[in-house]
Parts: C-alpha cells; structure tokens; sequence
C-alpha cells in the first residue's frame, strides 16, 4: 500500500482561483429576469468574446450588464458597464461582487428581461449584486497553478496502490492505457511532483519511475 502522505499546505503557492467552467443561474425580482453567465476568462479578449456570445444569444434582453476581472491580487484588468441602467445601478454592483470573492480570470454577463415595474436605483443595485451573487454561490471552481504532467508504466499488480497515491497527492489521472503494463499519465501540481515520484518510486520498491513530459505554469486545476 502507498505510504502515508501528509503534505504541508504552506509548501503550496498562494491559490488563485477561478472559473472551473462555464455557469448560468438565473432570478427574479419583481418580474424582472435576471439571468447571470460565468465564463472562465484568461485575456480580455477572451472576456470580451463571451459577452459578445451572450448578447447574441439573447438577442431581445433589455439589458446586457458586464463585468471581469483578469488576473489576481495586484495585477488585475477590471471591466464593467451599466449597459443603458441608470449609472453606478448595474456594473458597479456586479463587479463589487467579483472583487468580494477573490475569484480572477473571470467574465460575467447579468442579462435583465424587464418585467413592467421600474425598481429604482436602490432596488436595481440589490437586484444586479443579488444575481451576480447567485451566479458565484453555485460556480464550479478551480484554481490555477503550475503543474507537471508525468508518465510512468506500471504493474498490474501494482495499478490500485498508484491510483490511490496519485489521489493522495491531489493528482488528476488523465489517461491508462493497458498492455503489457498500465501506463498512466497523471498530472500533478509542481510543487508535488517531486515528493510524488520518490513515493511512487519507493511504495513500488524501486518498480516504477515516472517520467516529467509536460510542465504548464498556469494550469486550470480542480478544486
């Protein structure tokens, strides 16, 4: 059985969080619709594209209120629009809700169906946060982070413990491919790599020797 592994998080890089896919919700306020899109956003060309998509996709919304900010920390691009909402009511909120949460690399589009009854600036600031933070409550996350994809060929009778020691370092298991052998190929975050090989190498008494074959210094990373 793989040995047991306790890895110390303060080894780990500050977490820069983001997207982990694309995300839609949606509410209500007052018969207005508002319906909120999440998209994972590396460039602002990247966060302009989406919002792009979503106008088209909703072509007869009344309005198409963006926000994002790429990048994190203090190295940010931030980005919001009223879209036609009387000034501070629509972007500004939204995007304060961005800010809140920590999350980069982030584009978000919260689409307004009017419902017949006008909600005034205070009610139209509460209902642009309130959507964008409903979007957020329920948004898959990852983090990004540098990472190292390896390759090892590895005994049947050794295919379980590896699997459960690539779980144990928090490894995603890409592929198995089975033959003479199971060749796995495992991506790991960087700062893991190592320790991962020395314990796969050691749990196998000196079977299995995996191989570096990619690095990616900004991996978007499953939390």
């Amino acid at each position: 059985m793989p040995p047991d592994i306790n890895l110390d998080k303060a080894e780990l890089p500050p977490e820069k969080r983001v997207p982990a896919a694309t995300h839609r919700t949606e509410i209500t306020v007052v018969n207005s619709r508002f319906i909120t899109s999440i998209s994972p956003a590396s460039n602002v060309e990247e966060a302009r594209d989406f919002i792009k998509r979503i106008r088209a996709e909703f072509p007869d919304a009344t309005h198409h209120v963006p926000a994002f900010i790429i990048g994190h920390g203090a190295s940010v691009t931030e980005h919001c629009h009223d879209d036609g909402e009387p000034a501070g009511t629509a972007g500004r909120p939204v995007l304060s809700v961005l800010r809140g949460s920590r999350i980069g690399d982030i584009a978000v589009v919260v689409t307004r169906y009017f419902g017949g009854t006008k909600l005034g600036k205070g009610g139209l600031v509460k209902a642009y946060r309130d959507a964008a933070r409903a979007g957020l409550e329920s948004l898959p996350l990852a983090k990004k982070v540098a990472t190292h994809t390896l390759l090892a060929a590895v005994p049947y009778s050794f295919f379980d413990e590896s699997r459960l020691l690539v779980h144990a370092f928090g490894g995603e298991m890409l592929d198995e491919s089975f033959g003479v052998d199971v060749t796995i190929t495992v991506r790991l975050e960087e700062t893991r790599t190592e320790s991962f090989r020395a314990a796969l190498y050691d749990a196998s008494h000196g079977q299995i020797i995996a191989e570096i074959m990619d690095h990616n210094p900004e991996t978007r990373f499953p939390l």
